[in-house]
């Protein structure tokens, strides 16, 4: 079809959709969604071949967060019956990490509840990332703390962290939604924190809170504007005790559209499949690889993932490769140019379980994102199977599909070993 065609065009140049084009990749039809993963598939290659990078998380503190974001499993008043625990040491975090280092992960995330470390907290993190990088070669760090002040991304930068993680999350029209104990604004300002300090930054989504495909493809074009190295994709996993508990808006095929629209508006950038994989992608976890070029191994936060033996095998029967640390993730001119999500020329959560571009801005809703479609009409998937999107409207990608089968809450599993426990990791 025709809007396939210029999207890969478009991903191949590394140049992005416009915002009709972004959100007709939401609105195509079941019957075309082979053609879309293929479409998305061939930027992923061009930029990234069939290497698939394995990051792996480490949570240092867990639960008893003073935040109130709906999502979230830790959150102010949760009643979900996760694991609960005060920071872990430095040697603890270390051998935590080294369970998924063996099985091959290239980037360990070190995350901590909280709405931002204390200056005592981020010499602990120091601590703990200097621990991790004199056993082991190569790795990556990334460090997740939350809101950061004056001088943190600078301190952890120093002690050797490669990147810092702070997810946007949803669109800013839609965040006091979900969280009122920050802004939206906090966020932003803390992934420029992060990018001016020198660190990769690391930022992305959570689908499936109930927002619309305008709020997706909001959200995802103002973090190409942030320019981030990394965007995670989480898909929200509705813990039992927390106010999203009975939000089941996601099927395996809107995982897909999402992760290939992510892919189409950031085409050399690792996108990674993030928290909620297994439980809504479950047995297309596969096909996503061929959208993104980068997942987790093994547990999340504090859910249950799946068994990292499986996560290898999965992608060596699919025919992609386990990046190694020799090589480097983001395309050559990228990674030389220190350029962000999309390459537009300027010089790490669990699916809520988690160099500087002068005059880089977020955008600010759907106006500023409308921005970049000016004099672009609406696009279509093809005249039979999608509705134009109209500027403004609501375009549920999903509206006219089959009533989707009943939620596998069965899947959501309260993590119980790892990190915090006596019990081995899985990875």
């Amino acid at each position: 079809m025709d809007l396939l065609n210029t999207l890969v065009d478009k991903g191949l140049r590394h140049e992005p959709p416009t915002r009709s084009e972004a959100l007709a990749v939401l609105a195509t039809s079941d019957d075309e969604l082979l053609d879309v993963v293929a479409a998305a598939g061939r930027v992923r290659r061009k930029w990234f071949g069939r290497r698939v990078k394995l990051n792996y998380l480490v949570n240092l503190k867990s639960g008893l967060c003073p935040e109130d974001c709906s999502y979230c499993s830790q959150r102010l008043g949760s009643k979900a019956e996760i694991l609960k625990y005060t920071w872990l040491k430095p040697e603890q975090a270390s051998a935590a990490a080294a369970a998924g280092l063996a099985g091959g992960a290239k980037r360990v995330c070190l995350v901590a509840s909280g709405r931002g470390p204390t200056d005592r907290d981020v010499d602990r993190v120091s601590d703990t990332i200097k621990a991790i990088k004199e056993g082991h070669e190569g790795v990556e760090v990334c460090a997740c703390l939350g809101l950061l002040s004056d001088g943190q991304a600078e301190r952890l930068r120093a002690a050797g962290a490669d990147a810092y993680n702070h997810n946007l999350n949803t669109s800013e029209r839609t965040y006091g939604d979900i969280t009122s104990t920050h802004t939206y604004a906090d966020r932003v300002d803390t992934v420029r924190r992060a990018h001016a300090a020198g660190l990769s930054a690391c930022s992305g989504l959570i689908a499936g809170m109930g927002e619309t495909d305008e709020d997706l493809v909001d959200v995802v074009f103002s973090l190409r504007a942030l320019d981030p190295d990394s965007v995670p994709v989480n898909f929200l996993i509705p813990f039992e005790g927390t106010p999203l508990a009975k939000e089941w808006n996601l099927t395996p095929q809107r995982c897909l559209r999402i992760l290939a629209m992510v892919r189409f508006v950031c085409p050399d950038v690792e996108v990674r499949i993030a928290g909620g994989r297994e439980v809504h992608l479950r047995t297309m976890q596969p096909l996503a690889l061929h959208l993104a070029n980068s997942i987790f191994l093994g547990d999340y936060l504090t859910s249950e993932g799946q068994a990292g033996r499986a996560d290898l095998e999965m992608i060596a029967d699919a025919g992609f490769e386990v990046e190694g640390t020799d090589r480097t993730t983001l395309p050559e001119h990228r990674a030389a140019a220190g350029a962000g999500c999309g390459g537009h020329g300027c010089g790490d959560g669990d699916g809520g379980d988690g160099g500087v571009c002068a005059g880089a801005a977020p955008a600010a809703g759907p106006a500023a994102a409308e921005a970049a479609d000016e004099g672009s009409a609406p696009a279509f998937a093809d005249e039979e199977s999608a509705q134009p999107v109209a500027d403004g409207g609501s375009a549920r990608g999903d509206a006219a599909a089959p009533a989707a089968a009943a939620p596998r809450t069965d899947l959501v599993a309260v993590r119980r070993r790892g990190a915090g426990t006596d019990l081995a990791p899985n990875a």
